[in-house]
């Protein structure tokens, strides 16, 4: 099977999967490297998940949530990413 290659348009971004209680988010740089890491939903979590993010250097975030979990997630991290 031949292998699709897409040209990488952001440097490092960040997914982030809301649920109720934890927030999983992975860090990636490029194909090989990435780091995933568990937060819960209190704000004091959220702005270790917004500091982690810049330390990375990421610059772009996309979410997935159920529900309006999400809406602290956003409030957090919307000043300082493209999401």
């Amino acid at each position: 099977m031949k292998a699709i290659d897409y040209e990488q348009v952001i440097s490092v971004g960040c997914g982030i999967d809301v649920h109720k209680d934890v927030i999983v988010a992975t860090v990636r740089s490029n194909s090989k490297d990435y780091q995933t890491r568990q937060f819960t939903a209190y704000t004091s979590s959220l702005t270790e998940l917004r500091d982690w993010c810049k330390e990375e250097g990421v610059t772009h975030v996309a979410m997935e949530s159920t529900g309006v979990y999400w809406k602290p997630v956003f409030n957090i991290l919307e000043e300082d990413f493209a999401i």
